[in-house]
């Protein structure tokens, strides 16, 4: 299963330039952890965090200056950091699997001569098979919507950081008129018709580009969780469908699927989750006389069983996240803002380990990521899966791993919990 091992932001938001995990230029720096939980004070930056993840998903699936105005985001000049004239810029490092050379995408967004976001850098590099150091090869460079991209699995080349504009140009003239033929064998020349779509999306439909086609994917698999019980408690119309969607009001759509999919597994699925909802002695399905399948948890003292819809908004949620854990195909990336909310505060730390167990449990997990502001879900968390976000005088976030404080690391050896120390003010990203 894929894995992001680290993320760059700049420019957006509160996020002037903030870093976490490993990058290729950050070699020393460990990558990010199977479950990750960023933490900090309202205000801090949990939220725009979060956000960023769905940005880079927006840009692809819709387009960057769709995705500038999606979610409320208020349109370009909004989501960039204020005071800064640059571009946007997002870095990904990730592996497609444990033993893969890992890739690095790199994304600038500015705005062109009519205002108007568009796609200015996009740029895909992987070290060749035994390249333990050096600038990796870049396989795909695009700027202003034009460039170069090579096929295949390992083909690649290094440009000149300082140099790079001048450098592809003179790559691209040479392809073109094919002087150099060895290099025109293994690239091809490409410009984008629309300069506000990613060159990963087009290029990304292609055979000859497995690569570009794997991190697409890869970023179109993933979750964000804008978990909504009122829209959990809708009757939507019959019909099966195989995941959650973000707002979690297609879970009876989901249960059918199961239900019909995986008739063992399903109900072993339902006794597993009634065993973790306090109060839930059993859960079951009615199905309504249209074909939609109803969801029916048996409350103890209640001799009758009751409906979703009349079911709390904490049961709801913890049963909506228990249901994306156990999804047959789960996504690689798993992305959820405070799922502290609406839940009692002893159910935090079982729920913590439900999504540890997941994310290093069997092959075909997820990568979890979390953003919190609950001590006691940081209780059940270990230093170096613990992000800090603050906000500095100068108005924009910091961040810092836990585990990069040594009182932190030693505090929690001696078995003090994480939670409370940072209750207590031990964690700061000044």
């Amino acid at each position: 299963m894929a894995r992001i091992e680290g993320f760059r932001i700049r420019n957006f938001r509160v996020l002037k330039d903030v870093t976490i995990g490993k990058l290729w230029r950050l070699q020393r720096d460990k990558p990010l952890t199977p479950l990750t939980a960023v933490i900090g004070k309202n205000g801090s930056g949990k939220s725009t965090l979060f956000d960023a993840f769905g940005f880079l998903a927006d840009c692809l699936s819709s387009g960057v200056e769709e995705a500038c105005d999606k979610r409320g985001r208020g349109g370009f000049e909004r989501i960039r950091s204020q005071g800064q004239d640059g571009p946007i810029k997002f870095e990904v490092y990730y592996k497609e699997h444990g033993n893969a050379r890992p890739i690095t995408y790199e994304l600038a967004i500015g705005l062109d001569r009519s205002k108007r976001p568009y796609v200015q850098k996009e740029r895909l590099r992987q070290r060749r098979k035994g390249q333990k150091y050096g600038r990796p090869f870049s396989f795909l460079i695009l700027n202003d919507g034009k460039g170069v991209v090579w096929k295949g699995e390992t083909e690649g080349r290094q440009i000149d950081e300082e140099e790079e504009q001048l450098d592809l140009f003179e790559l691209i003239n040479a392809i073109e008129k094919g002087r150099d033929k060895e290099e025109s064998r293994e690239t091809e020349v490409v410009e984008l018709e629309d300069r506000r779509k990613l060159g990963i999306a087009t290029l990304g439909s292609l055979k000859q580009h497995p690569r570009i086609s794997a991190f697409r994917k890869f970023i179109e698999g993933w979750y964000l969780s804008y978990f909504d019980p009122n829209a959990a408690r809708s009757l939507p119309l019959a019909g099966p469908q195989k995941h959650l969607n973000i707002h979690g009001n297609n879970i009876g759509n989901v249960v059918q699927f199961m239900e019909r999919e995986h008739p063992r597994r399903f109900g072993s699925i339902l006794e597993r989750i009634a065993e973790k909802i306090p109060g839930v002695d059993k859960i079951d399905t009615d199905r309504t006389a249209d074909g939609r399948l109803l969801l029916r948890f048996n409350d103890r003292g209640f001799q009758e069983p009751l409906y979703a819809q009349q079911m709390s908004d904490g049961t709801l949620k913890v049963f909506a996240y228990l249901l994306l854990l156990e999804d047959p195909s789960p996504p690689p990336f798993l992305c959820i803002e405070e799922p502290e909310n609406g839940l009692y505060h002893k159910l935090l730390e079982s729920l913590a380990e439900e999504f540890r167990s997941h994310a290093t449990g069997k092959k075909g997990s997820s990568q979890v990521f979390i953003t919190t502001h609950q001590p006691y879900f940081v209780d059940a968390m270990e230093p170096e899966e613990v992000w800090v976000l603050e906000k500095k005088e100068d108005g924009f976030s910091a961040i810092l791993r836990a585990s990069g404080e040594p009182i932190v690391r030693n505090m929690v050896a001696e078995g003090l919990p994480l939670g409370g120390l940072w209750y207590s003010d031990y964690l700061d990203a000044r």
